[in-house]
């Protein structure tokens, strides 16, 4: 797939990769629930649940239907403890039923733009109306309320996350040197499943080799690192259990020219990997490296070497030796 094509791909269609994955699309929206009163009664998750389903599929001129699995929520943890005015659990919506988007993105057919043009445009209203009607909603559940605020993901947002690094490059300390635009050209995704990466019958373990093949569809890559993952999703004192269900990998990708990093951005946000014959869905996250991953890798070696031969020098991108086992659920 060349570039040309990835750049005019709308955000409502999947993307084939090698080694029978696939990223498929779906908008991804994060809220934080709030009390809105003084009931101290525990969050009663179902009936949130079917709260929120029910407001998807009444609420909007196309109904939303939103499966039950695909509304996670995470109570956080020792809420005695927190202030009245904090959140007491997150919640992550993922709408994989895109048909609605297509459905309205139908009714602009004869205006000037192409069709791949009118289903992204659509696709963005959509993911800004839903955030701004559910932004604030009020829910009453059975006589306990609650006030729900909206956003999107950061690692979505391919607009915000551009006009980071175009500001970053532009002002920040990526600034301009030696008269050389400089530009980013490095992508990282955490979340991954370390089996769909492996060599098949070989090893559960992430292979550099089919890892390398698969991001090949992007373009041609300059350095690339996996390595274990596990503590995605621990940075909050939330309840995350059923969130990391097996063991996952983080990888880091550079490639040789900026378009091809900036296509690759743009088909993965907005999508959830999935593979033949899985009904797991991986909801990665991914985001641009700004800290110069793979300078500071190799002057992490350069110290080492420079240090005499009583320090060794570690070549291995992935040991998941001391990984304890965990299995997917699917």
């Amino acid at each position: 797939m060349n570039s040309k094509q990835l750049d005019s791909i709308p955000p409502t269609n999947p993307v084939n990769l090698t080694n029978d994955l696939t990223l498929s699309p779906r908008i991804n929206l994060l809220l934080s629930i709030y009390r809105s009163d003084t009931s101290v009664s525990p969050l009663d998750e179902w009936k949130l649940k079917n709260s929120l389903i029910d407001f998807l599929k009444s609420s909007f001129s196309y109904p939303i239907n939103l499966p039950e699995e695909d509304l996670l929520i995470r109570r956080f943890k020792d809420l005695k403890k927190r202030k009245r005015e904090d959140p007491i659990a997150l919640c992550s919506i993922f709408i994989r039923d895109l048909g609605f988007v297509v459905s309205s993105a139908k009714k602009l057919k004869g205006s000037d733009d192409s069709e791949d043009e009118l289903l992204e445009k659509k696709f963005l209203d959509w993911r800004n109306v839903l955030v701004e009607k559910m932004d604030g909603l009020e829910v009453n559940l059975e006589g306990v309320k609650f006030r729900v605020c909206a956003s999107l993901p950061v690692s979505d947002d391919f607009q915000l996350m551009k006009k980071n690094w175009e500001e970053f490059y532009a002002f920040g300390s990526g600034n301009y040197s030696r008269g050389t635009k400089k530009e980013p050209d490095t992508i990282i995704l955490r979340g991954l499943p370390s089996r769909w990466f492996a060599e098949t019958r070989v090893s559960s373990k992430p292979s550099m080799l089919v890892t390398h093949t698969i991001f090949s569809t992007f373009g041609k890559i300059r350095n690339l690192n996996v390595a274990k993952d596990d503590d995605l999703g621990k940075d909050t004192n939330a309840d995350d259990e059923d969130l990391i269900s097996g063991l996952q990998c983080k990888v880091v990708v550079q490639f040789e020219q900026y378009k091809e990093f900036y296509n690759a951005m743009k088909v993965l946000c907005g999508r959830s990997l999935q593979k033949d014959g899985s009904r797991m869905k991986a909801d990665y996250e991914v985001t641009w490296d700004k800290d110069g991953f793979f300078q500071s890798s190799w002057r992490h070696t350069q110290d080492n070497r420079n240090d005499g031969p009583r320090h060794r020098s570690y070549s291995s991108r992935y040991s998941p030796e001391d990984v304890r086992s965990k299995r997917y659920k699917e």
